[in-house]
This record gives C-alpha cells, sequence and structure tokens, in this order.
C-alpha cells in the first residue's frame, strides 16, 4: 500500500515539474531569466528546508543577471537543443536526479549505512575500434560484454537505490547500438550519457537518440588534427567534427571528454580550442588526468607538476565572469574540493566493467564483487568498497584526492586487507606494479599541491565522508 502511495505521489511530482518545465521552455524565448527563476523556486518548494535561503539567493541572483556567464551558457545551449529533449533532460536529470534521487540516495547512506552513488557508470562491452596510445581499453579486445539483462539489473536496482544518471563507458559504448537503445527506451526516466570516440555516431541513429530524448554524449577529442591524430589515429579528428555537426543538427545535448597529458595541455585548453567547441555546439565537458592504469600504460604522458598547476588555474579561469568563452568545464582530478576529495567507490560513483566486475573507480582495476552474483547494495558492502566509505576522504588537501595517483600507499593497504584482485582484462596488473608508477608523481606533485592548498579558502560545509550527515541537513 506504502509503495503504491509512493508511487502515486512520484508520477503526481512528475507530472507538475513536467507542465512547469513545458510552461518554462514555451516562454524560454520571451523571458529566459524569469523562466529560470520559475525552476528554481520548484525547486526550494520540493526541498524545502533542505534548499539552504542562501542557495536559492545565489541562484536566483546569478540565473536573473542576462550578462552572468551561467546565464549566457543556459542560453547557448536552449537555443540548440531540440524540445523534446530539453523536456526529457529537465524532467530526468533535474527532477529524477537532482531532486526525488538526491533525497532518495542521502536517506539510504543512513539506512544502509554504506556509500550510496549519484551515478554509476557501467562498460556494455570491452570491444573497441580503436587503440588510443596508453589506453587500457585498446588492448582488451571483442571477448566481454554486458548482456541486455545484466545492463537492465543495473539501471533497475540502481533506481531503488535513487540512482538516475548512468554513463556508459568502454571499450566503445556504441559497438553495442541497438542495446543501448533499448535499455534508453525502457527506463526512458533515467538519464544516460555516452562517453564515446564518435566513429559510431551516425544519422540513423542521431534520429532514434532525437526521438528518445535521454541520452547524451560526450565526446573524446584532444586539440589540434595534429595532437588528436598522434593519440587516437588519423582521421579521428574529422570523424569527431562530423559527429558534432549530426548531433547539433539533431537538437541532442553533448559535451566533451579530454584526457590531458604531458603532451597535449595547452592544445585542449587554448581559447581558440573552447571557441571552436562552442561553435561546433559543445559548451561543457569533462577533463581527466592521464593515468598510467594497465601494464601497457605510458607513463611518460602523465603531465608535469607545473603543467597540472597550469591546468588549476587554467580551468577555473574558464569558468569565471572574467572569461566570455560560453564553455563550463570540470576536471575530474583537480576540482576535489568543490566534492570533497575523491568520489569513487559509490561515494558518488562507481564503475562496472564489461566482465561485470564492480570497480570503486574507471581507474582503480581492483575488485571482490561483480554484478553477476551481486545486487548492487551487496557490491556497496563489499570489502573493497566499504574501505572506501570508511577511508574518504584520503588527503585533507583535496588537491591531492586519489588512493592511487597521489596516495599509492593506500591503494595498496586497501588492496591487501580487502583480498581485492585484478580485473584488468587485458593482463592483471599487480597493484605494487602499478603503484610504483605513481609514487614518484606523488612525492614530485605534493609540494606544489600543498603551497596551492594552504591558500585555499577551505569550503567547511562540503561533506568529506557520508557517515555522520543527517538528512535533515541542507543542501550547499
Amino acid at each position: 500500500m506504502n509503495t503504491s502511495l509512493d508511487n502515486l505521489t512520484h508520477k503526481m511530482q512528475r507530472a507538475a515539474l513536467g507542465k512547469i518545465v513545458d510552461v518554462a521552455l514555451s516562454r524560454a524565448e520571451q523571458d529566459r531569466e524569469k523562466t529560470m527563476c520559475q525552476l528554481v523556486d520548484a525547486a526550494k518548494q520540493f526541498y524545502g528546508s533542505g534548499f539552504s535561503d542562501e542557495t536559492y539567493e545565489n541562484a536566483k541572483k546569478v540565473l536573473t543577471d542576462p550578462d552572468s556567464k551561467w546565464t549566457k551558457l543556459i542560453n547557448c545551449v536552449l537555443d540548440q537543443t531540440d524540445p523534446h529533449v530539453a523536456r526529457t533532460t529537465a524532467l530526468n536529470l533535474g527532477y529524477e536526479a537532482f531532486f526525488r534521487g538526491t533525497k532518495m540516495i542521502r536517506e539510504n547512506r543512513v539506512k544502509y549505512q554504506c556509500n550510496i552513488p549519484w551515478l554509476i557508470l557501467f562498460d556494455p562491452t570491452s570491444a573497441c575500434n580503436m587503440h588510443c596510445v596508453g589506453c587500457w581499453a585498446g588492448e582488451y579486445g571483442h571477448k566481454n560484454n554486458l548482456s541486455f539483462e545484466d545492463m537492465d539489473k543495473i539501471v533497475t536496482q540502481g533506481k531503488e537505490l535513487g540512482v538516475y544518471l548512468y554513463m556508459l563507458t568502454g571499450g566503445e559504448p556504441l559497438v553495442r547500438k541497438k542495446d543501448v537503445l533499448k535499455l534508453a527506451e525502457k527506463h526512458n526516466d533515467v538519464q544516460f550519457a555516452i562517453y564515446t570516440n564518435s566513429t559510431l555516431i551516425d544519422e540513423p541513429f542521431c534520429e532514434e537518440v532525437q526521438r528518445l530524448g535521454n541520452i547524451a554524449f560526450m565526446l573524446s577529442i584532444e586539440g589540434t588534427p595534429e595532437t588528436n591524430d598522434a593519440r587516437r589515429g588519423e582521421g579521428h579528428y574529422a570523424a569527431v567534427m562530423h559527429a558534432m555537426d549530426l548531433l547539433k543538427k539533431y537538437g541532442i545535448i553533448f559535451g566533451t571528454s579530454i584526457c590531458y597529458t604531458r603532451q597535449n595541455i595547452e592544445a585542449v585548453t587554448n581559447d581558440a580550442f573552447m571557441r571552436l567547441l562552442c561553435e561546433k555546439g559543445a559548451h561543457f565537458g569533462f577533463y581527466f588526468h592521464y593515468m598510467p592504469v594497465g601494464n601497457e600504460a605510458a607513463p611518460e604522458l602523465m603531465p608535469t607538476p607545473e603543467q597540472r598547476k597550469y591546468m588549476i588555474d587554467r580551468i577555473r579561469y574558464l569558468r569565471s565572469s572574467a572569461c566570455d568563452i560560453p564553455f563550463y568545464p570540470m576536471d575530474f582530478q583537480n576540482d576535489g574540493e568543490f566534492v570533497g576529495g575523491c568520489i569513487a567507490g559509490g561515494r558518488n560513483y562507481f564503475h562496472i566493467n564489461s566482465a561485470g566486475d564492480a570497480e570503486p573507480c574507471v581507474f582503480i582495476h581492483y575488485s571482490n564483487a561483480n554484478i553477476h552474483d551481486q545486487s548492487i547494495l551487496e557490491i556497496l558492502h563489499s570489502p573493497l568498497f566499504m574501505a572506501y566509505h570508511n577511508g574518504q576522504p584520503f588527503n585533507k588537501n583535496h588537491l591531492r584526492p586519489c588512493p592511487m595517483l597521489e596516495n599509492p600507499e593506500l591503494l595498496e593497504k586497501m588492496v591487501h586487507e580487502t583480498g581485492a584482485h585484478s580485473t584488468d582484462l587485458q593482463s592483471p596488473e599487480s597493484v605494487e606494479h602499478l603503484c610504483e608508477k605513481c609514487k614518484s608523481y606523488a612525492a614530485d606533485w605534493q609540494p606544489t599541491a600543498d603551497e596551492i592548498w594552504s591558500h585555499h579558502k577551505v569550503r567547511e560545509s562540503r561533506y568529506e565522508n557520508y557517515k555522520d550527515w543527517k538528512p535533515s541537513q541542507p543542501l550547499d
């Protein structure tokens, strides 16, 4: 009985928000600032006391300023997004993931006394049609695939815990186009984001994605044709440009996924590159520090301390009001201060590979749980995941958040104490071998990181570990 009432309330809430979104989108051309305020008001009403007055006022202030970077960015995205895609994204990512999902997740962290993620990554396949330098996925081959039933299980069980955002990685996820579309259609209340090399995006596929409305894309690109194709292969840059044109034509939301290395760091961050991305239709993206994962990794691609400091300064500039480029970059390795350090191990996300192994991070290929014989909740209670839960943050300096890259002794300790095994699909890599590649890097980076951090004003309200969090506490 209670479940039925909960479902009814859920459906009524989604329908009510859907009407607000419809009105907002219909009026967007005339008065976008007012429209954005209506959505902020809806969020405040939904969260009640859980939505702090300070957050509410700051959001309204930013979104009512036509000259603010956020307003310009939102306008760029709305101008090019198909109305059905915009509506579906607002409901799935806005209502289901941010509003309702976040509340469920926070309650379940207390109920189950473990990490409950906000998003789950999984690999539909190990197959990839490319062989990028230093990338483990290109070496995995075609032998491992999650069945449709596996993927359906992940999403179904994740939704029961409040997870409504799923990112597909690989391998190349679009090798499994048919099942990906089938999954998105079955779970039309979920937002999917696909990390892709772009080469398999074509017109018929875009038509289906536009019809469904709940799939976004993160396209791999690394600067100029020369810097990109040197790592990813001749012709890849042109393929990404073509994919961007198709996605923009069909009004599909997309951003970028950029691995920055010692060789390409300036090429993937300069003004000309950022303006090109905006012109092509990408207005947000993730930057990932190159990780020396796998026996065939190329540690020489790891950025120098000076380059990483440049990256920190550059990303913050690109996000600031001093920069007029309507692009919002997020830096997976250097934005720890905004998310309380390491977000892996289910704290905010975790990864399931194409063999079903549950890994705490897409870069940490060790596990003692598998989706084929355990539920999502059982995975989150597994020894390695609980070691993450109990050990986070791994460093109070959030410019040194990772238990592998900056604190390799901690990953070694956790793997040994929990009995986790290597899940590398090409050739098992011992944790000692992996961490040995990180030790000199960690030692070289520490002085620079500590110096930068000593000048930071730390946000005291950002939760670093959810063990002591109470559901009644307001959102940051």
